[in-house]
């Protein structure tokens, strides 16, 4: 069996994809490094404009890519358009910004001129997932190719189309060759393609499980990886929380992308003193989501990606219960011919350590609420976890939030009053088993470089 792309709607199969045999991926790797070797020649200036117009594509097919997406993976159609917005908006700002990020920078020391340069490195593999399968590739490719580097991707199988689309999209911008290369395989050709000598280095999304397996493999061959991982992230709701404002907040930040997102709200730490009104708004607001069909542009809530997937999460939910957590709202599979993956919005209450939601990402629309005695606990409980990717704190004391938030919260993204969100900007990645390294901004940029040092006597 090849690649199967798969309608989540309704399980129809939407197409097929035959496997590139290994010396058709040899030949791909191959060919990508001897477009690198003419593409690192080119000036900022050409790369810019080659963003720019990458830019403009995305912009003039965001409704055909969005309709895309939510075929092969069921995101709404208004979240997609958004997405691809994003990617675009990315595109720009690299070029804008990519020359000055790698200008070299001049540092007094005993020669007469020294400074440090910021060169391409070559072929990068991506290693990325379905749940944005064009915003998770297009935050690594604009600075890739702004920095002069070509990349390799190997995407979810369910997203082929997408990734097929992308590489159509770079042709389109003009970019010449085979700067960026899609590889139609499994997991299981991947540490191959990892241990090419013409692949430098490797950047992954995805589960901890993932990204431990390709730093292990990466490793064997001293190549340098960014991996952005899974997370279990904290909403921090304060006594002195705005509490209408936050439940609204939080319903969108667990709902995002049918909640299937590494920085979406996964865990609600709430102070006892407001525990009861919280839960009340936040329940209100999840009910209000519209569930149903992603090309409606009415919907708030699709399917999920897959129908396994909705089933691994309904048996987590079950075993929270099995564990003495309270649902709420929700917690059933939808009985109704053709809602193939959908899972329902649900809330968890009364969840405690030792409580898989209490320590375990859960990859869906499934929120677990969790009760603090007071601020301090609630950020004992937050930092209760092996992950690190993002949290966010509730409170109108802004001193004392942006305090937590700077100083005590033990994650990668901290946001105050605020759902947690990838800006083009801004790094973004994680810590502890959320994984490490930066995407986007200027650090973003300068993983993927050889940060040379020139000496001249």
């Amino acid at each position: 069996m090849g690649l199967l792309s798969i309608n989540p709607l309704n399980g129809d199969k939407i197409q097929e994809y035959n496997e590139d045999a290994a010396v058709d991926i040899n030949n791909k790797i191959e060919q990508t490094h001897q477009s690198w070797l003419k593409y690192q020649l080119t000036g900022y200036a050409q790369r810019a404009a080659l963003l720019r117009r990458l830019a403009e594509i995305l912009t003039y097919k965001k409704e055909e890519l969005a309709k895309l997406m939510g075929l092969e993976m069921g995101k709404p159609f208004k979240q997609g358009m958004a997405e691809i917005v994003k990617c675009a908006a990315v595109c720009v700002y690299y070029a804008e910004k990519g020359e000055q990020f790698l200008a070299d920078q001049y540092i007094t020391t005993d020669a007469t001129k020294s400074y440090v340069s910021f060169r391409p490195i070559g072929v990068v593999l991506a290693i990325m997932p379905w749940n944005f399968p064009f915003w998770q590739v297009f935050r690594f490719l604009a600075p890739a190719l702004m920095a002069g580097n070509c990349g390799i991707l190997k995407h979810s199988s369910n997203v082929t189309g997408c990734a097929l689309a992308i590489q159509e999209l770079v042709k389109e911008a003009g970019f010449q060759g085979d700067v960026f290369t899609t590889l139609l395989c499994k997991s299981n050709a991947i540490s191959d393609v990892i241990a090419h000598p013409l692949v430098k280095a490797v950047t992954l999304t995805g589960s901890t499980a993932a990204g431990k397996e390709v730093a292990a493999q990466a490793g064997k061959s001293l190549k340098k990886t960014v991996l952005e991982l899974g997370g279990s992230d904290p909403y921090l709701i304060l006594k002195d929380a705005d509490v209408p404002m936050a439940a609204k907040i939080c319903a969108e930040a667990r709902l995002i992308n049918n909640g299937q997102s590494c920085i979406a709200a996964k865990r609600f730490v709430v102070v006892k003193e407001v525990e009861e009104e919280f839960t009340r708004l936040f329940k209100a607001n999840m009910e209000r989501k519209i569930t149903g069909d992603p090309f409606d542009n009415l919907t708030d809530l699709g399917p999920m990606a897959r129908a396994d997937l909705r089933d691994e999460l309904h048996q987590q939910v079950l075993k929270c219960i099995g564990q003495g957590a309270k649902c709420i709202l929700g917690g059933n599979i939808p009985e109704a011919e053709g809602e193939h993956a959908f899972y329902q919005p649900t809330i968890l209450t009364g969840v405690k350590k030792g409580m898989l939601a209490y320590h375990e990402e859960i990859f869906g629309p499934v929120a677990a609420i969790i009760t603090a005695q007071d601020a301090n606990d609630a950020i004992r409980i937050a930092n209760d976890t092996d992950f690190g990717l993002g949290a966010a704190v509730f409170s109108q004391n802004i001193t004392l939030a942006e305090s937590i938030a700077r100083n005590k919260l033990s994650a990668g993204s901290c946001f105050v009053n605020a759902g947690v969100k990838s800006d083009q900007a801004l790094p973004f990645g994680g810590i502890n088993q959320s994984g490490y390294g930066r995407e986007l901004g200027m650090f973003g940029i300068h993983e993927f470089v050889n940060i040379k040092t020139v000496y001249i006597s």
